[in-house]
């Protein structure tokens, strides 16, 4: 039984939701001077900090410093006066950002929006049929109805727009670094917009036609409501290790928090109590992080296979975030794994690299990043070149950056946020295949966690949509930078001012590559490219993905199963192995190799386990234990113990 914060305050926001209407004659605070300070704060951000700027200039023939450059000059003219109305300086600045078209680089609305949510009591989601694409009203907010509209129903129309041509337009004005991601948030933001970061809604209210699954075409004229959206987990302005790893793309993650606030309220607590769970089929795992996994065992055509969804990486904690997904993993089937991260907007970069570790027997290489070499960026490293705060060391940075000024390079050399210790200190968990989901909305810290997969082997990709987000950057907001220069003390000649009325500002500022094959690949608009493409089908959006991971189990059965345990026996210095599917095994003690053994089964249909138990010298007094298993040669399985 789970606790009930979560629904208690889903009932609280929505009877304190209001109209669109009602809410915006609270809004438009702004003076003249804000403004001004608004755009030259955006300036010293994109000029100075943005580290994707020369590749966004041309990718799509931009100019966004320009554009900065003259708002600020025509509200260097204007008087109070004379200066237009507040949203239309919203709607200029936001588009500005926009224009790079990516979605780590935002102006964040002041107040009131910050806190705010609109939303319409209904979602849609898209699914093929026939070869084309259809929308279907998948969940309602509790308590409202209308005839005809339940989960099935087909919408055909939006304000008497064909309802693809309506996605397309709406598609259009947001910054996706793709066709597919801006196609995913097109859609998305049709019933959802989190004010922080969306301009409200032009219209009061929607018209929507759709065709009930009674077969009757109807019309409903539905009013756009406000309300407050849960908070974050993670505090991305303050410094924190948390704050400056942050790979997030904050659209993605204040929608995560509104659907579960208005569709699964119970997930909006950091825990469940008492959770009911077993590892039965369609069953989910009792966990104590509802918020970021949800784990259960499919039956497939293919056979049994675990499921855990992955739906943020949003976290402050990333040693408890991997220890519980190892926790479910391993109460899951041993025989194939699907990790799902569809609509996850990424998080703290560390929590995503460390968990590739968990799924290979080979070493974990981070990706690098680099700087965009501006004087502002060279004085930020240097403030921190030594780690005086104990929180942020930027000190592998410094000697290219200074020496990019002097040699006219446009990036610093690239180096890992991610500690490669922490990257590989687990090691390998969960033996089985494994298959990676992945969507247009993955982002950021998401994206890295789909290209590290890839770029080391781990096993299949499979997409929904042809790439993922493509957000490849480490994210700062305007106020941990403004942080980052007064300490430990104060820089003369900061200029980085306060913002104004509560707005904010973000910016990529150390861009993410890829490594082995693709070294040096920006992950930045390209992103993750599937291996294996599954459009989703109206059973998949309707009952539970049934054909997505049906064909996730039949990628996981054609792969082998593998098996590696092992434990310390309890004479001293012998090891028990239980293996299947290798023919020799390691043996490391404190990185210094120790034993091989000869692992004999016969080749047969199915898995044979093999169990040996071997004296290791110098095993009981050894701190770490790792034991690599092989097959023809090749390393395909490994375990590390700390006895």
């Amino acid at each position: 039984m789970g606790i009930s914060e979560g629904a208690t305050g889903q009932a609280k926001r929505l009877a304190d939701a209001v109209d669109l209407r009602d809410f915006l004659d609270t809004a438009g605070t702004l003076t003249l001077a804000d403004r001004r300070t608004l755009v030259e704060q955006a300036l010293v951000l994109i000029e100075q900090n943005y580290a994707h700027l020369p590749l966004k200039i041309a990718m799509y023939a931009v100019n966004p410093v320009q554009r900065l450059r003259l708002l600020a000059l025509r509200l260097s003219r204007q008087t109070a006066a004379t200066a237009g109305p507040e949203p239309s300086f919203h709607a200029e600045l936001s588009e500005i950002f926009h224009s790079v078209r990516d979605l780590h680089t935002n102006y964040l609305l002041p107040q009131p929006y910050p806190s705010k949510v609109a939303y319409l009591p209904f979602l849609i989601e898209e699914c093929h049929e026939d070869g084309r694409p259809r929308y279907l009203v998948t969940r309602l907010v509790e308590g409202f109805s209308a005839p005809g509209l339940e989960p099935g129903a087909e919408v055909t129309h939006w304000n008497g727009t064909p309802i693809g041509a309506a996605v397309d337009a709406n598609a259009a004005r947001y910054a996706g670094g793709n066709p597919a991601a801006r196609h995913s948030r097109g859609l998305q933001s049709l019933t959802i917009r989190p004010l922080v970061i969306h301009l409200p809604p032009d219209e009061s209210w929607v018209t929507l036609g759709y065709l009930g699954r009674d077969g009757i075409a109807r019309e409903l004229r539905e009013p756009w409501r406000v309300t407050d959206n849960p908070p974050p987990f993670v505090d991305a302005g303050a410094l924190t290790e948390a704050a400056v790893s942050q790979g997030l793309d904050l659209g993605t993650d204040a929608i995560s928090r509104a659907l579960r606030m208005l569709y699964v309220p119970r997930t909006l607590t950091a825990e469940i109590v008492d959770a009911a769970g077993t590892d039965a089929p369609g069953a989910d795992l009792p966990t104590s992080m509802p918020a970021f996994f949800k784990a259960r065992a499919v039956d497939t055509p293919s056979g049994t296979f675990g499921h855990i969804r992955v739906f943020t990486f949003n976290t402050n904690d990333p040693g408890a975030f991997v220890g519980e997904f190892v926790r479910l993993a391993g109460l899951l089937p041993r025989n194939g794994l699907v990790v799902d991260v569809r609509g996850n907007g990424g998080g703290h970069i560390h929590a995503a690299e460390f968990l590739l570790q968990t799924l290979t027997p080979h070493r974990i290489t981070p990706e690098p990043t680099q700087f965009v070499t501006t004087p502002l960026n060279v004085r930020i490293c240097a403030q921190h070149e030594e780690n005086p705060t104990g929180q942020i060391d930027l000190g592998p940075w410094c000697p290219s950056m200074n020496q990019a000024l002097e040699i006219g390079a446009v990036h610093s050399a690239g180096f890992a946020i991610t500690p490669e210790a922490g990257a590989n200190a687990i090691g390998q968990c969960y033996h089985g295949p494994v298959v990676l989901i992945t969507d247009a909305r993955c982002y950021s810290a998401t994206d890295i966690f789909a290209a590290g997969f890839q770029d080391h082997g781990i096993g299949p990709v499979l997409g929904v949509d042809d790439n993922t987000g493509a957000g490849g950057a480490n994210v700062w907001t305007h106020e941990l930078l403004k942080l980052l220069l007064e300490l430990p003390s104060p820089a003369p000649g900061s200029p980085y001012r306060p913002l104004p009325g509560g707005a904010g500002m973000r910016v990529s500022v150390r861009r993410t590559l890829r490594v082995h094959e693709l070294a040096g690949t920006p992950v930045e608009d390209l992103g993750v490219r599937p291996g294996h493409r599954h459009r989703l089908t109206r059973r998949d959006i309707l009952a539970g993905n049934q054909d997505l991971l049906d064909r996730a189990g039949e990628l996981l059965a054609a792969l082998p199963a593998r098996r590696l345990d092992v434990r310390v026996a309890g004479a001293a210095d012998e090891l028990t192995l239980r293996t299947g599917l290798l023919d020799r095994a390691d043996v490391y003690l404190d990185g210094r190799p120790r034993l091989t053994v000869d692992l004999t089964q016969e080749t047969v249909t199915v898995t044979v386990t093999v169990t040996v138990t071997v004296t290791v010298p110098g095993l009981a007094a050894a701190q770490v234990v790792r034991v690599e298993g092989f097959q023809s040669g090749r390393l395909v399985a490994a375990r590390t113990l700390r006895p």
